[in-house]
Order: structure tokens, then C-alpha cells, then sequence
């Protein structure tokens, strides 16, 4: 009888474990690379597309971005030029900023592009207040824009942790594949 108990208070403590492992942070992720990557290239960031609730979610990517890339191997980046700040520069669509840029870009000497989408920059509903980040990211050639990589991802963290600290998470996790060990 003592043997049986035993046996339930560790299969219950492993149940628990296992709750509490699942219901902390969780990333899922897909990447697709189609050619060899020169981290060492040109790269322009472009405008990221915020497609989530939180305003100007898509600029925090950037500069959460920039850093990434740099760790990630990438010495030459350059950022999109600033927009004019006048009123019209509030009413411009993501879009706009995007196709602004990329026109810039262009006329430059860049070897790669860089730029994505915010699909959810969030904390969860609830007593935990997790965090939810979901992105997608995009490496294409300027010169022919073929893509040449690109990878989703989302996360969930801790109540304890922030929207801007998952993020950073993710993107270090998208970012390691883009030139992963062979």
C-alpha cells in the first residue's frame, strides 16, 4: 500500500511538472531558406508592417532587429532613411512607408533587404498577463527582389517576462537560422 502511494504522488508531481513546463514560454516557429546568405553583404532594414493592435509595434521590431542581425553576424546594415515628419507622414500606410523605402533602396548599392510584419504585439487577457509575439521576416535581394529567406514565428512568455523581451527572444531564435551550422 505505502509502495502505491508512492508511485501516485510521483506520477501526480510528474503531471504537474509537466503542466507547468507547457504552460510556460512556447516558440514555433517555420524557416525557409532558398540560398547561401552573405552575412557579410550590404543589408538596408526596411519598413516592418504592423499588423497587430499595438501602435508603432512594426518600428520596435526594427530597432529590436537591428541589434539581432548585428550579433547575428550582419556588420554592414544600414536603416531606411527617416520619413519627412509633417502631418502627412502620420496618415502614411505601412505600405506606403514600405514602397517609399524600398524606392531608396534601390537607388543605393545594397545587396539584401530586410524587412517583415507584427501579427501580434500583446499581453494575453487573464491573471498571468503573458506575453504573445508573432513575426514574420523576410532577407530578399534588392538587385532581382527574389526572396531569399524568409521565417515566422511566434511566442508566448511568462507573466514575468515583457512583450519586448519575447520578441527579442524570437527573433534571436529566427535569426539563428539564417545562416544555421551545416
Amino acid at each position: 500500500m505505502i509502495q502505491r502511494n508512492h508511485l501516485t504522488i510521483q506520477s501526480a508531481a510528474l503531471a504537474l511538472f509537466a503542466v507547468v513546463t507547457v504552460s510556460c514560454a512556447s516558440t514555433v516557429k517555420t524557416v525557409h531558406g532558398f540560398a547561401p546568405i552573405n552575412v557579410g553583404a550590404h543589408w538596408v532594414m526596411l519598413p516592418v508592417a504592423n499588423y497587430s493592435e499595438t501602435p508603432q509595434a512594426g518600428e520596435r521590431v526594427e530597432a529590436l532587429l537591428e541589434t539581432v542581425l548585428r550579433k547575428g553576424g550582419v556588420t554592414s546594415l544600414r536603416r531606411y532613411p527617416p520619413l519627412k515628419q509633417d502631418d502627412t507622414h502620420l496618415i502614411l500606410s505601412d505600405r506606403q512607408r514600405y514602397e517609399e523605402s524600398l524606392a531608396w533602396a534601390q537607388g543605393q548599392r545594397f545587396d539584401y533587404g530586410v524587412t517583415g510584419s507584427v501579427e501580434e504585439w500583446r499581453y494575453k487577457g487573464g491573471l498571468e498577463g503573458d506575453p504573445a509575439v508573432g513575426l514574420t521576416l523576410v532577407v530578399f535581394e534588392l538587385a532581382t527582389n527574389r526572396v531569399v529567406w524568409s521565417a515566422s514565428g511566434s511566442r508566448t512568455g511568462t507573466g514575468a517576462d515583457s512583450v519586448s523581451g519575447t520578441a527579442l527572444t524570437l527573433l534571436g531564435s529566427l535569426i539563428d537560422e539564417l545562416n544555421p551550422p551545416r
